[in-house]
Protein backbone atom coordinates (compact mmCIF):
# COMPACT_ATOMS: atom_id res chain seq x y z
CA UNK A 1 0.00 0.00 0.00
CA UNK A 2 0.96 3.33 -0.66
CA UNK A 3 0.53 6.49 0.98
CA UNK A 4 0.50 10.04 -0.21
CA UNK A 5 -0.43 13.42 1.91
CA UNK A 6 -1.03 16.44 -0.27
CA UNK A 7 -1.65 19.82 1.42
CA UNK A 8 -2.84 22.48 0.39
CA UNK A 9 -1.54 25.58 3.10
CA UNK A 10 -4.44 27.90 4.38
CA UNK A 11 -6.50 26.36 1.01
CA UNK A 12 -10.15 26.89 3.74
CA UNK A 13 -11.42 29.98 3.73
CA UNK A 14 -14.73 32.00 4.45
CA UNK A 15 -17.52 33.20 2.09
CA UNK A 16 -16.34 36.38 -0.05
CA UNK A 17 -18.83 39.27 -1.74
CA UNK A 18 -16.23 39.43 -4.58
CA UNK A 19 -16.89 35.76 -5.21
CA UNK A 20 -20.64 36.03 -5.13
CA UNK A 21 -20.44 34.72 -1.03
CA UNK A 22 -18.41 31.78 -2.48
CA UNK A 23 -14.71 30.75 -0.73
CA UNK A 24 -11.93 30.56 -3.39
CA UNK A 25 -12.11 26.69 -2.91
CA UNK A 26 -15.83 26.47 -3.54
CA UNK A 27 -15.06 29.51 -6.36
CA UNK A 28 -11.87 27.54 -8.15
CA UNK A 29 -12.14 25.07 -10.56
CA UNK A 30 -11.29 21.60 -8.96
CA UNK A 31 -12.39 18.94 -11.07
CA UNK A 32 -9.66 16.05 -9.45
CA UNK A 33 -10.76 16.90 -5.22
CA UNK A 34 -14.22 17.33 -6.35
CA UNK A 35 -13.75 13.88 -8.09
CA UNK A 36 -11.97 12.49 -5.11
CA UNK A 37 -14.61 13.59 -2.61
CA UNK A 38 -17.43 12.77 -4.39
CA UNK A 39 -15.96 8.41 -4.21
CA UNK A 40 -13.97 9.16 -0.98
CA UNK A 41 -14.46 10.20 2.54
CA UNK A 42 -14.84 13.93 3.32
CA UNK A 43 -14.98 15.40 6.90
CA UNK A 44 -13.57 18.14 8.88
CA UNK A 45 -10.48 17.79 11.14
CA UNK A 46 -9.26 20.50 14.28
CA UNK A 47 -6.12 20.61 13.38
CA UNK A 48 -5.38 23.59 16.15
CA UNK A 49 -6.09 22.53 19.49
CA UNK A 50 -7.90 24.62 21.70
CA UNK A 51 -5.70 27.31 23.36
CA UNK A 52 -3.18 27.31 20.43
CA UNK A 53 -2.05 29.69 18.01
CA UNK A 54 -3.45 28.56 14.44
CA UNK A 55 0.34 28.63 13.44
CA UNK A 56 1.34 26.38 10.18
CA UNK A 57 3.51 24.61 12.60
CA UNK A 58 0.97 23.69 15.33
CA UNK A 59 -1.27 22.59 12.40
CA UNK A 60 1.32 20.74 10.25
CA UNK A 61 2.45 18.91 13.45
CA UNK A 62 -1.39 17.79 13.96
CA UNK A 63 -1.40 16.55 10.07
CA UNK A 64 2.06 14.90 10.33
CA UNK A 65 -0.10 12.89 13.56
CA UNK A 66 2.03 14.14 16.38
CA UNK A 67 -0.23 15.90 18.94
CA UNK A 68 1.09 19.66 19.81
CA UNK A 69 0.09 19.26 23.65
CA UNK A 70 2.84 16.93 23.59
CA UNK A 71 5.93 17.72 21.45
CA UNK A 72 5.28 21.28 20.31
CA UNK A 73 8.15 23.60 21.82
CA UNK A 74 8.38 26.57 19.01
CA UNK A 75 8.26 26.54 15.40
CA UNK A 76 12.13 27.56 14.78
CA UNK A 77 13.58 24.67 16.47
CA UNK A 78 12.10 22.63 13.52
CA UNK A 79 13.18 25.13 10.93
CA UNK A 80 16.47 24.37 12.62
CA UNK A 81 16.53 21.12 11.89
CA UNK A 82 15.78 21.48 8.16
CA UNK A 83 18.55 23.89 7.62
CA UNK A 84 21.29 21.28 9.36
CA UNK A 85 21.29 23.27 12.64
CA UNK A 86 22.12 20.93 15.71
CA UNK A 87 20.59 22.42 18.89
CA UNK A 88 22.12 21.96 22.12
CA UNK A 89 19.83 21.76 25.24
CA UNK A 90 20.36 25.23 26.50
CA UNK A 91 20.04 27.47 22.78
CA UNK A 92 16.76 29.04 21.69
CA UNK A 93 16.56 29.11 18.12
CA UNK A 94 14.41 32.25 17.02
CA UNK A 95 12.39 32.75 13.12
CA UNK A 96 13.96 36.03 11.41
CA UNK A 97 11.93 36.81 8.83
CA UNK A 98 13.11 39.98 6.33
CA UNK A 99 10.52 42.84 6.29
CA UNK A 100 9.47 45.57 4.63
CA UNK A 101 8.40 48.57 7.59
CA UNK A 102 7.08 52.07 6.34
CA UNK A 103 7.34 54.75 8.38
CA UNK A 104 3.65 56.86 8.98
CA UNK A 105 2.93 59.69 10.78
CA UNK A 106 5.34 58.50 13.53
CA UNK A 107 4.68 54.89 13.55
CA UNK A 108 6.19 52.36 11.90
CA UNK A 109 4.00 50.17 9.95
CA UNK A 110 4.17 46.56 8.61
CA UNK A 111 4.07 47.16 4.86
CA UNK A 112 5.45 44.00 3.68
CA UNK A 113 6.53 40.69 6.03
CA UNK A 114 7.96 38.87 3.34
CA UNK A 115 10.33 41.74 1.96
CA UNK A 116 8.86 42.00 -1.38
CA UNK A 117 9.43 38.06 -1.81
CA UNK A 118 13.50 38.87 -1.70
CA UNK A 119 15.26 36.42 -3.10
CA UNK A 120 17.08 33.70 -1.51
CA UNK A 121 20.54 34.95 -3.10
CA UNK A 122 20.01 38.63 -2.13
CA UNK A 123 18.53 37.17 1.27
CA UNK A 124 22.00 35.43 2.31
CA UNK A 125 23.75 38.27 1.72
CA UNK A 126 21.87 40.37 4.31
CA UNK A 127 21.82 37.26 6.99
CA UNK A 128 25.63 36.76 5.74
CA UNK A 129 26.03 40.50 6.85
CA UNK A 130 23.91 40.22 10.11
CA UNK A 131 26.38 37.30 11.13
CA UNK A 132 29.40 39.50 10.31
CA UNK A 133 27.84 42.26 12.68
CA UNK A 134 26.27 40.66 15.65
CA UNK A 135 27.17 36.90 15.25
CA UNK A 136 29.72 35.47 17.67
CA UNK A 137 29.34 33.47 20.83
CA UNK A 138 25.86 34.29 21.65
CA UNK A 139 24.42 34.92 18.66
CA UNK A 140 24.32 32.72 15.26
CA UNK A 141 22.39 33.68 12.28
CA UNK A 142 21.79 31.30 9.70
CA UNK A 143 20.41 31.71 5.88
CA UNK A 144 17.34 30.03 5.45
CA UNK A 145 14.89 30.73 1.79
CA UNK A 146 13.12 33.98 0.68
CA UNK A 147 12.65 35.83 3.49
CA UNK A 148 12.80 33.08 6.14
CA UNK A 149 15.96 32.53 8.09
CA UNK A 150 16.91 31.46 11.58
CA UNK A 151 18.93 32.78 14.81
CA UNK A 152 20.45 30.97 17.79
CA UNK A 153 20.87 32.12 20.65
CA UNK A 154 22.98 30.55 23.03
CA UNK A 155 21.48 30.34 26.40
CA UNK A 156 18.95 32.28 25.56
CA UNK A 157 15.45 33.40 27.05
CA UNK A 158 12.29 31.18 26.18
CA UNK A 159 9.67 33.44 28.40
CA UNK A 160 8.55 35.36 25.52
CA UNK A 161 5.77 36.67 23.91
CA UNK A 162 5.76 37.57 20.06
CA UNK A 163 3.41 38.73 17.05
CA UNK A 164 3.93 36.86 13.80
CA UNK A 165 4.98 39.68 11.22
CA UNK A 166 2.23 38.21 8.82
CA UNK A 167 -0.55 38.93 11.47
CA UNK A 168 0.43 42.84 11.21
CA UNK A 169 0.02 43.45 7.31
CA UNK A 170 -0.62 46.79 7.00
CA UNK A 171 -1.09 47.50 10.46
CA UNK A 172 1.55 49.55 13.04
CA UNK A 173 3.84 47.71 15.08
CA UNK A 174 3.66 49.47 17.94
CA UNK A 175 2.79 47.09 21.12
CA UNK A 176 3.84 44.37 18.82
CA UNK A 177 7.29 43.93 19.52
CA UNK A 178 8.98 41.46 21.92
CA UNK A 179 7.80 41.15 25.17
CA UNK A 180 9.02 39.10 28.13
CA UNK A 181 12.63 38.44 29.60
CA UNK A 182 15.49 38.75 27.14
CA UNK A 183 13.13 40.87 24.89
CA UNK A 184 14.92 44.14 24.84
CA UNK A 185 17.74 42.21 23.37
CA UNK A 186 15.63 40.90 20.68
CA UNK A 187 14.61 44.66 19.98
CA UNK A 188 17.98 45.76 20.15
CA UNK A 189 18.93 43.28 17.52
CA UNK A 190 15.92 44.23 15.08
CA UNK A 191 16.20 48.21 15.52
CA UNK A 192 19.99 47.61 15.01
CA UNK A 193 19.22 45.58 11.37
CA UNK A 194 17.84 48.59 10.32
CA UNK A 195 20.66 50.61 10.83
CA UNK A 196 22.83 47.78 8.86
CA UNK A 197 19.92 47.50 6.35
CA UNK A 198 19.82 51.03 5.34
CA UNK A 199 22.84 51.28 3.31
CA UNK A 200 22.93 47.87 2.27
CA UNK A 201 24.26 47.10 -1.67
CA UNK A 202 21.30 44.52 -1.48
CA UNK A 203 18.77 47.27 -0.42
CA UNK A 204 20.23 49.96 -2.92
CA UNK A 205 19.93 47.46 -5.63
CA UNK A 206 16.03 46.27 -5.06
CA UNK A 207 15.36 50.38 -4.64
CA UNK A 208 17.03 51.23 -8.16
CA UNK A 209 14.81 48.51 -9.48
CA UNK A 210 11.69 50.02 -7.66
CA UNK A 211 11.24 46.84 -5.42
CA UNK A 212 10.28 46.84 -1.75
CA UNK A 213 13.67 46.77 -0.08
CA UNK A 214 14.45 44.16 3.14
CA UNK A 215 14.86 47.18 5.55
CA UNK A 216 14.04 45.25 8.75
CA UNK A 217 14.27 41.72 10.83
CA UNK A 218 11.02 41.07 12.75
CA UNK A 219 11.95 37.50 15.52
CA UNK A 220 9.39 35.52 16.11
CA UNK A 221 8.57 31.42 16.51
CA UNK A 222 11.22 30.82 19.04
CA UNK A 223 11.40 27.77 20.84
CA UNK A 224 14.06 24.82 22.30
CA UNK A 225 14.71 21.33 20.37
CA UNK A 226 11.57 18.99 20.61
CA UNK A 227 11.23 15.72 21.32
CA UNK A 228 9.42 13.36 18.99
CA UNK A 229 8.71 9.66 17.94
CA UNK A 230 10.05 9.53 14.54
CA UNK A 231 6.65 8.22 12.29
CA UNK A 232 8.60 5.15 10.56
CA UNK A 233 9.28 4.10 13.96
CA UNK A 234 5.26 4.43 15.15
CA UNK A 235 3.48 3.31 11.68
CA UNK A 236 6.47 0.90 10.33
CA UNK A 237 6.66 3.59 7.30
CA UNK A 238 9.41 4.68 5.09
CA UNK A 239 9.55 7.80 2.97
CA UNK A 240 9.50 11.07 2.11
CA UNK A 241 8.75 15.22 2.80
CA UNK A 242 8.26 17.50 -0.34
CA UNK A 243 8.44 21.11 0.59
CA UNK A 244 9.70 24.62 -0.45
CA UNK A 245 9.08 25.42 3.49
CA UNK A 246 12.10 24.31 5.92
CA UNK A 247 9.32 24.78 8.55
CA UNK A 248 7.99 20.79 6.98
CA UNK A 249 11.51 19.72 5.88
CA UNK A 250 12.08 20.28 9.86
CA UNK A 251 9.11 18.28 10.83
CA UNK A 252 9.64 16.12 8.53
CA UNK A 253 13.28 15.17 9.51
CA UNK A 254 11.94 14.28 13.17
CA UNK A 255 9.31 11.92 11.81
CA UNK A 256 12.06 10.21 10.27
CA UNK A 257 11.18 10.68 6.43
CA UNK A 258 13.71 11.73 3.77
CA UNK A 259 13.84 15.22 2.40
CA UNK A 260 13.40 15.79 -1.32
CA UNK A 261 14.36 18.91 -2.58
CA UNK A 262 12.78 19.62 -6.20
CA UNK A 263 14.18 22.53 -8.27
CA UNK A 264 12.20 25.56 -8.63
CA UNK A 265 10.51 24.64 -5.72
CA UNK A 266 9.57 28.37 -4.51
CA UNK A 267 7.39 28.24 -1.60
CA UNK A 268 4.97 31.16 -3.70
CA UNK A 269 2.61 31.35 -6.85
CA UNK A 270 5.47 30.55 -8.97
CA UNK A 271 6.70 26.71 -7.48
CA UNK A 272 6.74 24.14 -9.34
CA UNK A 273 3.53 22.30 -8.86
CA UNK A 274 4.20 19.70 -11.45
CA UNK A 275 8.12 19.03 -10.37
CA UNK A 276 6.89 18.14 -6.92
CA UNK A 277 4.35 15.53 -7.80
CA UNK A 278 6.59 13.57 -10.07
CA UNK A 279 9.07 13.74 -7.11
CA UNK A 280 6.80 12.29 -5.10
CA UNK A 281 5.47 9.80 -7.33
CA UNK A 282 9.14 9.02 -7.80
CA UNK A 283 9.69 8.44 -4.25
CA UNK A 284 6.82 6.05 -4.15
CA UNK A 285 8.48 3.29 -6.11
CA UNK A 286 11.11 2.64 -4.01
CA UNK A 287 9.22 3.99 -0.43
CA UNK A 288 5.45 4.21 0.54
CA UNK A 289 4.36 7.12 2.20
CA UNK A 290 5.24 10.75 1.01
CA UNK A 291 3.81 14.38 2.65
CA UNK A 292 3.42 16.83 -0.12
CA UNK A 293 3.20 20.26 0.75
CA UNK A 294 2.38 23.34 -1.55
CA UNK A 295 2.55 27.07 0.25
CA UNK A 296 1.33 29.23 -2.66
CA UNK A 297 -2.27 29.38 -1.09
CA UNK A 298 -1.78 30.58 2.03
CA UNK A 299 0.82 33.05 0.81
CA UNK A 300 -1.70 34.76 -1.48
CA UNK A 301 -4.17 35.14 1.28
CA UNK A 302 -1.56 36.62 3.77
CA UNK A 303 -1.10 39.07 0.78
CA UNK A 304 -5.08 39.60 0.54
CA UNK A 305 -5.16 38.62 -2.66
CA UNK A 306 -8.56 36.88 -3.44
CA UNK A 307 -7.37 35.96 -7.32
CA UNK A 308 -4.38 35.33 -6.71
CA UNK A 309 -5.43 32.14 -4.21
CA UNK A 310 -8.26 30.87 -6.49
CA UNK A 311 -5.33 30.37 -9.14
CA UNK A 312 -2.69 28.55 -6.72
CA UNK A 313 -5.81 26.24 -5.74
CA UNK A 314 -6.60 25.49 -9.16
CA UNK A 315 -2.87 25.01 -9.69
CA UNK A 316 -2.90 22.69 -6.79
CA UNK A 317 -5.88 20.57 -8.22
CA UNK A 318 -4.48 20.36 -11.45
CA UNK A 319 -0.89 20.27 -11.20
CA UNK A 320 -0.23 18.37 -8.06
CA UNK A 321 -3.30 16.57 -6.92
CA UNK A 322 -4.44 15.83 -10.65
CA UNK A 323 -0.34 14.26 -11.58
CA UNK A 324 -0.42 12.55 -8.67
CA UNK A 325 -3.80 10.86 -9.06
CA UNK A 326 -2.59 10.00 -12.75
CA UNK A 327 0.71 8.50 -11.61
CA UNK A 328 -0.77 6.27 -8.71
CA UNK A 329 -3.65 5.23 -11.64
CA UNK A 330 -1.02 3.57 -13.82
CA UNK A 331 0.94 2.19 -10.99
CA UNK A 332 -0.81 -0.95 -10.60
CA UNK A 333 -0.19 -0.33 -6.53
CA UNK A 334 -2.94 -0.22 -4.11
CA UNK A 335 -2.74 3.09 -2.34
CA UNK A 336 -4.25 5.93 -0.41
CA UNK A 337 -4.59 9.61 -0.44
CA UNK A 338 -5.44 12.29 1.90
CA UNK A 339 -5.95 15.89 0.65
CA UNK A 340 -6.23 18.43 3.08
CA UNK A 341 -5.29 22.44 4.03
CA UNK A 342 -3.70 22.69 7.18
CA UNK A 343 -5.31 25.38 8.57
CA UNK A 344 -7.81 28.04 7.24
CA UNK A 345 -6.11 31.42 5.64
CA UNK A 346 -9.20 33.56 5.17
CA UNK A 347 -7.79 36.75 2.13
CA UNK A 348 -10.24 39.26 3.99
CA UNK A 349 -8.17 38.33 7.74
CA UNK A 350 -5.11 37.90 5.58
CA UNK A 351 -4.28 35.16 8.51
CA UNK A 352 -5.10 31.97 10.19
CA UNK A 353 -8.03 30.70 11.87
CA UNK A 354 -8.22 27.63 14.07
CA UNK A 355 -11.66 26.38 12.35
CA UNK A 356 -10.86 22.74 11.60
CA UNK A 357 -10.41 22.18 7.75
CA UNK A 358 -12.29 19.90 5.16
CA UNK A 359 -10.44 16.80 4.30
CA UNK A 360 -11.17 13.45 2.33
CA UNK A 361 -9.44 10.04 2.53
CA UNK A 362 -9.54 7.81 -0.90
CA UNK A 363 -8.31 4.53 -0.40
CA UNK A 364 -8.24 2.49 -4.01
CA UNK A 365 -9.45 -0.48 -2.66
CA UNK A 366 -12.71 1.27 -1.71
CA UNK A 367 -11.61 1.02 2.27
CA UNK A 368 -13.21 5.01 2.96
CA UNK A 369 -17.31 5.28 2.07
CA UNK A 370 -18.32 7.97 0.38
CA UNK A 371 -21.01 10.58 1.43
CA UNK A 372 -23.94 10.18 -0.86
CA UNK A 373 -24.73 14.25 -1.07
CA UNK A 374 -21.48 15.03 -1.85
CA UNK A 375 -20.80 16.59 -5.69
CA UNK A 376 -17.33 18.59 -4.61
CA UNK A 377 -14.92 19.21 -2.21
CA UNK A 378 -14.96 22.54 0.01
CA UNK A 379 -15.31 23.65 3.78
CA UNK A 380 -19.02 23.08 3.85
CA UNK A 381 -19.39 19.89 1.78
CA UNK A 382 -17.09 18.07 3.93
CA UNK A 383 -19.42 18.63 6.65
CA UNK A 384 -22.46 17.04 5.67
CA UNK A 385 -21.20 13.18 6.36
CA UNK A 386 -20.99 13.89 10.08
CA UNK A 387 -17.26 12.72 9.73
CA UNK A 388 -15.27 14.59 12.56
CA UNK A 389 -11.45 14.50 13.61
CA UNK A 390 -11.30 15.96 16.89
CA UNK A 391 -8.26 15.96 18.14
CA UNK A 392 -6.77 16.01 14.47
CA UNK A 393 -3.75 14.39 14.68
CA UNK A 394 -5.50 11.32 14.48
CA UNK A 395 -6.38 11.66 11.00
CA UNK A 396 -2.92 10.18 10.22
CA UNK A 397 -3.68 7.74 12.14
CA UNK A 398 -6.91 6.88 10.27
CA UNK A 399 -4.98 7.10 7.25
CA UNK A 400 -2.00 4.45 7.80
CA UNK A 401 -4.09 2.11 9.91
CA UNK A 402 -7.46 1.51 8.82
Amino acid sequence: MKYIVLLGDGMADEPLEELSGKTPLQAAKTPRMDALACCGETGIAHTVPQGYHPGSDVANLSVFGYDPADCYTGRSPLEAASMGVELAPDDVAFRVNLVHLTPHYGKLYMEDFSAGHISTAEAKELIDSLQEEFGGADFRFYPGVSYRHLMVWKGGKDKLRFTPPHDLTQQSVEGHMPKGEGADVLIDLMTSSQLLFNTHAVNRRRAERGELTANSIWMWGHGRKPSMTPLTERFGIRGAVISAVDLIKGIGIYAGLEVINVPGATGYLDTNYHGKAEAALAALTKDNFVYLHVEAPDEAAHGGNVDDKVRAIEDFDAKVVGTVLDGLASSGDEYRVLVLPDHPTPVKKMTHTSDPVPYILFDSQGAFSPTSSVSGYDEFQSRQGGNVIDPGHLLMERLLTR
